[in-house]
């Protein structure tokens, strides 16, 4: 059996974008009942993903070609190298799948994941990704505000925090068996944080269903803060009171904080965060606060030292 490493992957080998639309509006031209039912429930999600309207957050930069996103990722549960997770996600099932919300709510409840796809109206947003290692993509994410999961929930006053948690699954997650990390993946964020506008849940990118490897079935995007705080393959939302611990604040607490706002000043203790490759390009480009989204969220964090609360 021949098995493709992603760098030998062809361009032509990924459906484009067009392609991919003409064959959405194949499917929703069909009209026979029975024949509609038998495409796959992710065909359905899909064509829907593709039809998302616009968002007024996107920002006008050139996209991260398809390629690079689903074959370039950071995603321990299938490997530490770059490259691991497009080729070991496979493993994945992400029907079914469920996500319980809980907590310090009034209505908890656990969600079916095509349930979770009916909450709110899709909505594509393009967004710029900084991790901590220096790299940067921008992609079409698709998705709808984390704060719609959220409101439903009705958080009682000691609600402060939001805690995420990935899928704990070892048979499914290969990365898992390792000691990298303290299993299952948990990040956070205040529940202001998590309550503003640009932070989304996503199910999908270029008008498609997320990939295996890009955090599916459904995944956080907080665009302000570094990549691994916006935990893939989420299993449970929990309100907590108390500021939660996530998972590389365990794991190397000197070196990632709770807030991991993108800030070029603060350095991590291995690098300077100062500058940037944008996946694709040679040149190195100034990081810019907050990922470029100072003017949004910067009052989140009016009077804190962001060198402290790093």
């Amino acid at each position: 059996m021949l098995i493709k490493k992603p760098g030998d992957i062809l361009p032509s080998e990924i459906t484009d974008r067009q392609t991919w639309w003409s064959r959405r509006e194949f499917l929703m031209a069909a009209s026979l009942p029975l024949a509609f039912a038998a495409l796959p429930r992710q065909a359905h999600a899909a064509a829907r993903f593709a039809g998302a309207g616009k968002s007024p957050f996107s920002i006008a930069e050139a996209q991260t070609p398809l390629k690079d996103v689903v074959s370039y990722n950071n995603f321990y549960e299938f490997g530490v190298d770059k490259e691991d997770p497009a080729q070991n996600a496979k493993t994945l099932r992400t029907r079914p799948w469920t996500v319980a919300v809980e907590g310090e709510v009034k209505r908890s409840k656990v969600y079916d994941i095509d349930e979770i796809l009916k909450l709110a109206p899709l909505e594509e947003r393009i967004y710029r990704l900084r991790c901590v290692e220096g790299w940067s993509m921008v992609i079409p994410w698709v998705g709808f505000p984390l704060s719609e999961i959220i409101k439903r929930a009705e958080p009682t006053g000691n609600a402060k925090y939001v805690e995420f948690t990935t899928l704990n699954d070892p048979k499914q997650m290969p990365g898992q068996r390792s000691r990298v990390l303290d299993w299952p993946y948990a990040e956070g964020l205040r529940l202001d944080e998590a309550l503003h506008p640009l932070a989304i849940l996503a199910i999908g990118l270029y008008g498609d269903v997320l990939p295996n490897q890009s955090g599916a079935p459904i995944r956080l995007v907080v665009p302000w803060k570094y990549g691994f705080k916006s935990i893939k393959s989420i299993a449970k939302i929990r309100l907590v009171e108390r500021q939660p611990t996530s998972a590389w604040m365990k794991a190397a607490p000197g070196e990632y904080g709770f807030y991991s706002n993108v800030n070029p000043d603060v350095d991590h203790p291995r690098w300077s965060q100062a500058r940037e490759r944008r996946i694709g390009e040679f040149r190195k480009r100034e990081t810019l606060p907050f990922n470029g989204y100072g003017a949004q969220v910067a009052q989140l964090y009016a009077g804190m030292d962001l060198r402290k609360f790093f």
